[in-house]
């Protein structure tokens, strides 16, 4: 397949762009042209999504079997490049987020949920809503908290930073909230599984690691990960709504149960995780955390210094 990719030179689109490259497809990559391609050879048109003319003025002489939307953030994003398509390709992969749910008594979280009208993820929602209304022949992937090397979030190296420099590790509320991290391999592994699969169009999956585990449970994998022990830590709780912390974010993980069931994406995709949690952490640890020398950098830990002093009054 001739595959347009949306970005593919930033976390999840390094990989994908790999795996695709690797089945034997090939492979467009739409961006800024800010970063260099993660594979030698591959084609790159360079362009500002966010500018519609643009966007047509760039694409509307190409052909593609396939797209890839990675960084679609609302429906405006998107739109253009499903007009200009959508009649033309055999399946559009859209990469939503299970951040969409309504918060619920009632968890995993599965595809058929209800949607939080007031989530910083609606224009998600609206976006796969607007692909099934004009007949685009998509798959959309909801992915929960994605981890792994090349994470420009501050997921694992927020603990990281903290286990390495033998900090305590202050987490809100009781720690025994509840979540899910998946591997941005495995994610890119179930978005390649989409292609060719027929009965992926007009479906969601939710796509993720296969287990749940707790903040603290958390803190205590990603110790493990970089070769300390588990017991050693000291973990801090803390009411979060006795602190003001402006727009300064205090954990990387909002403070609620927030986990989903994956065996749909695993049987109809016939995808499942090949990483565990600790296997994962420790490729971010190597491969990543200290490849970079992130060990070493200076931290900004005032916000958790705020927190300790706090706690010890």
């Amino acid at each position: 397949m001739r595959i347009l990719v949306m970005g593919g030179t930033r976390f999840i689109g390094v990989y994908l762009t790999k795996q695709l490259v690797e089945a034997g497809h090939e492979v467009v990559l739409f961006n800024r042209g800010n970063k260099s391609a993660p594979v030698e050879g591959v084609s790159e048109i360079h362009g500002d999504r966010t500018d519609p003319e643009q966007l047509r003025e760039k694409l509307s002489g190409e052909s593609f079997d396939a797209i890839f939307d990675n960084n679609g953030r609302k429906l405006g994003d998107t739109q253009p490049l499903a007009d200009l398509f959508k009649d033309k390709i055999q399946h559009f992969i859209y990469v939503s987020s299970a951040g969409v749910y309504l918060k619920s008594d009632r968890m995993p979280h599965r595809e058929g949920d209800a949607l939080d009208p007031e989530s910083r993820h609606r224009g998600k929602f609206e976006t796969e809503e607007y692909l099934a209304k004009q007949g685009v022949p998509f798959t959309s992937i909801r992915p929960t908290y994605i981890y792994g090397p090349l994470n420009y979030n501050p997921l694992e190296a927020w603990f990281f930073d903290r286990i390495v420099r033998d900090r305590p590790i202050p987490i809100p509320d009781s720690g025994m909230q509840i979540t899910q991290l998946g591997h941005c391999g495995d994610l890119a592994k179930a978005m390649v599984a989409v292609l060719g699969n027929e009965t992926a169009i007009g479906q969601i999956y939710n796509v993720s690691g296969d287990r749940y585990i707790t903040f603290d449970g958390l803190a205590r994998a990603c110790a493990v990960a970089a070769g300390k022990s588990a017991d050693s830590l000291e973990l801090v709780h803390y009411d979060p709504k006795q602190f003001d912390f402006g727009k300064r974010k205090a954990f990387p993980l909002r403070s609620q149960h927030f986990f989903c069931d994956i065996r749909k994406a695993q049987d109809e995709l016939n995808w499942t995780p090949a990483f565990d949690l600790i296997s994962g952490l420790k490729d971010s640890f190597q491969t990543d955390y200290l490849a970079n020398g992130r060990d070493k950098a200076e931290v900004d830990f005032s916000t958790d210094d705020e927190i300790l002093a706090a706690l010890s009054r």
